[in-house]
């Protein structure tokens, strides 16, 4: 479909970017994406360059769902789930399913996916494969990459691959291979030999990370496996078209503790002895005074008698989940001691209907993304820093510091168990100053999150906001090590180019939009 209506409906997603496909295609099946990307190859030999850009619901708030040439649309119709094995809870699905309904179907079964995002009930698995997507339940369970066992994609010029542990009889096979698959195996089993001291070596001090490759990941004592480096590498690699997933067993009976600090070194105490509970808590999630002020300026009825005022500085949400009650119990009790000894007013909450009400205060900041004034709307330019857990507090005193200087109002929320913070300055893209501003806030907040020996992208990866800022993340040496990974599987530069590698902001300024909405969104209340 090449419409005009069509291409500009695709030419945004949640970012603050706009670019317009050149065709929109609906893949019915495998077949007709292999084609796409045969018919870009062919094309590309001869000297001519269409991007294909893979596409979920377009909630990507980094510009990774964006493209000029091809856009491959999945929820339309690749959007199954295709096996479920109720025994061992492993799932295999087609990327254009919505992750909530994937969700409810587990939740039949007594299973769950826990890196879920909290845009799950309007986002597709696809995305989130590809962004190595992570949520409220990480810090336990882990991110999107923990739970990918094996994956089929289609490779730039066409070919079909399987990814999954390789051991050394079915590796050699791979690397005899006459085919784009064969030489891929060929190069990167060089590359990570080459380089094995300088990857062993490269590693972030972070619970999770979504930015760059995880070619660290590829090669192991166990096996040799692509799959890693597919997770997480925003259709850069390949195109996804059905993976294969682990799930957990889902238990409702949960504990909440709603913990308010006047100390945010008590609450990073706090977080730290938290993580070190022989069981950890399945969310420690956490809000500040500064978005419930908001709240209460705004919409006061959405917080209205679930917390005293005024607020207290940070407020932080501990759930357990343990299948296991008496653990459940043993875990509730050690926290209260915990956060006795930090000087936290605390409520202990077991009844669902209660533990609902109070999650209300971690998910209203989706007021903060849903509000506007005038022009003025909450950017997603520097929202998903994560730093050691250790420097929590240095993280969130760097952020406000930033936006005091800036003169802009602030409002923090995240996953606090990971030091994984959210924030959106209010801005208008119809201004000059605002749009200039953009940047200016960029390069300060990356590197305070760098410098306190973090990662840009926790949960939301590179995309082409974040992209350039990849080679100051890691180094030259490591950067030059993606862009030889990127030149293996995508030698023509199909595969959505100016995504993650080989973009500056030079490259994206140009593609700044005069004015931000979340139109794709409201179907959903989006939450954060």
């Amino acid at each position: 479909m090449a419409s005009p209506d069509a291409r500009r409906y695709f030419a945004t997603d949640t970012s603050i970017f706009t670019l317009s496909p050149s065709i929109v295609v609906y893949p019915r099946h495998e077949n007709d994406v292999r084609k796409s990307a045969r018919f870009a190859w062919q094309l590309a030999e001869r000297g001519r360059v269409i991007p294909i850009t893979a596409r979920g619901a377009g909630t990507d708030q980094s510009g990774a769902a964006l493209g000029s040439g091809i856009m491959l649309v999945f929820p339309a119709h690749m959007n199954k789930i295709l096996e479920l094995d109720a025994k061992t809870g492993r799932v295999t699905v087609q990327p254009g399913i919505n992750y909530g309904k994937l969700q409810q179907t587990l939740q039949t079964h007594g299973r769950f996916l826990p890196p879920f995002p909290a845009s799950l009930e309007y986002c597709t698995v696809g995305g989130s494969i590809a962004n190595n997507a992570a949520g409220e339940k990480t810090v336990k369970y882990g991110d999107t990459r923990e739970f990918v066992r094996s994956l089929r994609v289609v490779l730039a010029n066409g070919e079909v691959i399987e990814t999954g542990k390789l051991g050394k009889r079915d590796l050699s096979r791979k690397l005899g291979l006459n085919s784009l698959e064969g030489e891929i195996y060929r190069q990167l089993d060089k590359l990570i030999e080459d380089n094995h001291g300088l990857l062993k070596d490269f590693k972030f001090d972070t619970t999770k990370n979504s930015a760059g490759y995880a070619l660290g990941q590829v090669r192991g004592k166990d096996g040799f496996d692509l799959t890693p480096l597919f997770v997480g590498s925003q259709g850069t690699l390949g195109i996804i078209t059905e993976a294969v997933i682990d799930t957990e067993v889902y238990n409702p009976t949960k504990t909440l503790i709603i913990a308010q600090f006047d100390d945010i070194t008590k609450a990073e105490a706090t977080v730290l002895e938290l993580r070190k509970l022989p069981d950890m808590p399945s969310s420690i999630e956490v809000v500040d005074d500064n978005l419930l002020n908001f709240i209460e300026k705004i919409n006061p009825n959405q917080i209205k008698d679930l917390l005293e005022k005024p607020y207290k500085k940070l407020v932080m949400l501990i759930e357990f989940d343990n299948t296991n009650i008496r653990t459940q119990k043993r875990m509730t009790k050690k926290t209260r001691k915990i956060l006795e000894n930090n000087g936290a007013v605390f409520e202990v909450e077991g009844n669902e209907e209660r533990q609902d009400e109070l999650w209300k205060i971690r998910h209203a900041a989706s007021a903060v993304m849903a509000y506007a004034e005038g022009g003025l709307r909450a950017l997603p330019i520097i929202e998903d820093g994560i730093v050691p857990p250790e420097k929590f507090n240095d993280y969130i005193s760097g952020v406000y510091a930033l936006f005091d200087k800036h003169h802009l109002h602030v409002a923090v929320w995240g996953h606090a168990g990971d030091a994984n913070l959210h924030m959106q300055p209010f801005l208008d893209l119809s201004q000059l100053g605002d749009r200039q501003k953009i940047f200016k806030l960029m390069d300060e907040y990356y590197a305070l999150v760098i410098g306190l020996g973090g990662s840009t992208s926790g949960e939301h990866n590179d995309g082409r906001l974040r992209g350039a800022y990849l080679k100051q993340l890691v180094g030259d040496d490591i950067y030059a090590l993606y862009e030889q990974v990127k030149a293996i599987f995508d030698p023509h530069g199909i595969l959505n180019p100016g995504v993650k590698m080989g973009v500056t902001l030079e490259d994206v300024k140009p593609l700044l939009r005069q004015s931000y909405s979340l139109d794709h969104l409201y179907d959903h209340m989006p939450r954060s």
